[in-house]
């Protein structure tokens, strides 16, 4: 059986004026996109401030997506909750609004009580009442959770589990799992950096906040592998390494979206408590747009 989730997918910022959702520029933004040769858009992920978005404005953004992708293209939402009640709930109101899938990261305010047994009950009873596919969603370096093996691999066995992001960026978590998983079951890689090395070790795609500021070459990066040209595929992987650790380490969001705002498409500011970028970085993320040839 295929696997239901194959490409890139850009994890997509959440555009503000002011302290307000930019609806208008966030459709602008997907317009501009879909000429790329992306598999599809994550709204409400990391990237997009998720935690800092309330549930009305949250709904706004699914639609526009919605509306605004073109055809084909998959509409993946973060929709994860504290409490597995609020994760089902708005699990499903993305549903009702057309998302093909809901990306769930585990709850964390509690960590010290999430065991793997908590957190088997979260991720099953959140797959059993979902109307929509769930990608189980590691991202440790935000939650302070990292998901075990094991677990993984015993969710994969729910058929509405239907695959991972994994965004520590840690090649041998996928060599652990890689060959033990459902041959449909998605890993979907969530780090810049290392999608490509992901790629040619079975990883069916990669959800990318670095693909907004350089979809081409992230979907080219694809390409290239899909048609065995590895080296030119390896070239243009350490070509994005300094732009995705400018614009996800040393800036963040705020330094992603100054990079969108320097290519004329709409970036903005970031919501509190995130900070705007210091204007000593954007000198740095100018140079490395430019050796790119994203920008003149």
């Amino acid at each position: 059986m295929a696997k239901k989730f194959r490409g890139i997918y850009a994890a997509l910022l959440t555009p503000f004026v002011g302290d307000e959702i930019a609806t208008d520029q966030f459709r602008d933004n997907i317009l501009k996109f879909n000429e790329q040769d992306l598999a599809g858009y994550v709204v409400l992920g990391s990237t997009g401030e998720c935690v800092s978005i309330s549930d009305e404005e949250s709904e706004r953004l699914v639609r526009t997506a919605r509306e605004a992708a073109a055809k084909g293209k998959t509409i993946i939402a973060g929709t994860a909750r504290e409490s597995t009640r609020l994760t089902i709930d708005f699990t499903n109101r993305m549903a009702d609004l057309g998302v093909d899938a809901a990306l769930v990261r585990p709850p964390s305010y509690f960590k010290a009580k999430m065991t793997k047994e908590a957190l088997k009950k979260h991720f099953l009873a959140v797959a059993d009442r979902s109307r929509v596919p769930i990608i189980v969603y590691n991202i440790p370096q935000n939650t302070g959770l990292s998901l075990e093996a094991q677990l993984i691999l015993e969710l994969s066995e729910h058929p509405n589990i239907v695959g991972l992001k994994e965004s520590s960026g840690t090649i041998s978590f996928l060599g652990e799992l890689i060959r033990r998983l459902p041959a449909d079951f998605s890993y979907l890689l969530g780090h810049g950096s290392a999608f490509l090395p992901a790629l040619l070790m079975g990883a069916s795609g990669a959800i990318l906040a670095v693909a907004n500021a350089a979809p081409a070459l992230c979907a080219k990066t694809f390409r290239l592998f899909n048609e065995g040209k590895i080296g030119e595929a390896a070239t243009l992987q350490l070509d994005l390494v300094p732009l995705n650790k400018a614009v996800m380490e040393s800036y963040g969001i705020a330094g992603l979206k100054y990079a969108l705002d320097r290519q004329g498409w709409y970036g903005g500011p970031v919501r509190l408590p995130l900070l705007p970028m210091e204007e000593k970085g954007q000198a740095e993320i100018d140079a490395l747009l430019k050796k790119l040839g994203l920008i003149g």
